[in-house]
């Protein structure tokens, strides 16, 4: 099963009051980058966030998850969905402990 669009937007409208939103399609499933950090994915119509010290403490009672079938349970899955302010202040409480992507390196042809 994949993410349908409509719960896709129905996350990213939830989410709009912040700047630097942005998303990622993979394998039917997306990643929701913030100021160009990984933050959180959407995985069958799941909303699951990285679990960062800040995250852990703003929800002591998120179950753990995963982002695929089988996979480990390790993301924490958001089901307060439908509080944008809650949302926007998650995101910014878990901005600074965010890791950058890694930048993949480019191969030079010889």
């Amino acid at each position: 099963m994949s993410t349908s669009k409509d719960y896709l937007n129905f996350l990213l409208e939830q989410l709009s009051s912040l700047d630097g939103i942005s998303h990622r399609m993979m394998m039917g499933e997306y990643l929701i980058y913030y100021r160009g950090k990984v933050a959180a994915y959407i995985c069958d119509d799941r909303f699951l966030i990285r679990p960062v010290p800040s995250a852990v403490k703003m929800l002591p009672n998120a179950e753990y998850d995963s982002i695929s079938e089988g996979g480990k349970k390790n993301y924490l899955r958001v089901d307060n969905v439908d509080d944008s302010k809650f949302l926007t202040d998650l995101f910014n409480s878990i901005y600074d402990e965010l890791p950058f992507p890694k930048s993949k390196k480019v191969k030079r042809e010889l």
